[in-house]
């Protein structure tokens, strides 16, 4: 292993793991991430939403172009503007409201495909773990809508009870103007 590698394993806490622990791991992982964008995609919001601890964050700041010198500004922050700062009970409520069929804008449901890819375990820290991965998602709603997000995630999970489950979601988009014409679906 080259130096940068075992400064980064160390920093991030896999350093105790053995290379098939990472492995097992890193497998676990995809696996449950890819679970997860199936339920989405097949609608299945109530097992979906029992992937989530009670004490989650899911959030998405809003992205601006700005010039370099002001990169550090190109995400709103935590406590400002947002296009989700939602806890489990606001994700539970956006999930009966698609559930409920009042909802104009899923009402017909969108269709949707997530693709989760390039999933990296950067650090484990106790029973949480985070990932960072990049991800698109296409979207179609009605004959002629549609709409497609890329960008990435860093997503917690932690170990309850022997089972993954989904801590916190911060995700990034790379568009900076939203075309769609709502932002009422799951990332």
């Amino acid at each position: 292993m080259s130096q940068a590698r075992a400064v980064q394993a160390e920093a991030s806490g896999l350093d105790g793991l053995s290379l098939q622990q990472r492995m097992e791991l890193q497998y676990e992982i995809e696996q449950f991430l890819y679970a997860e964008a199936a339920m989405i995609d097949a609608r299945e919001y109530r097992a979906w939403l029992d992937l989530w601890t009670e004490d989650c964050s899911y959030w998405m700041p809003i992205r601006r172009t700005v010039t370099l010198s002001d990169i550090d500004k190109e995400f709103t922050k935590r406590g400002d503007m947002s296009f989700f700062d939602d806890d489990k009970k606001a994700l539970a409520m956006r999930v009966t409201k698609m559930e409920s069929g009042s909802s104009w804008s899923e009402d017909p449901p969108s269709r949707t495909r997530h693709f989760v890819n390039n999933v990296r375990v950067v650090a484990l820290e106790g029973s949480e773990i985070t990932v960072e991965l990049a991800f698109s998602l296409y979207r179609t709603r009605l004959n002629t809508e549609e709409s497609m997000w890329a960008g990435r995630r860093v997503d917690r999970l932690r170990r309850v009870n022997g089972a993954l489950k989904l801590c916190g979601r911060d995700i990034y988009l790379e568009q900076t103007l939203i075309r769609a014409t709502n932002m009422s679906t799951l990332f």
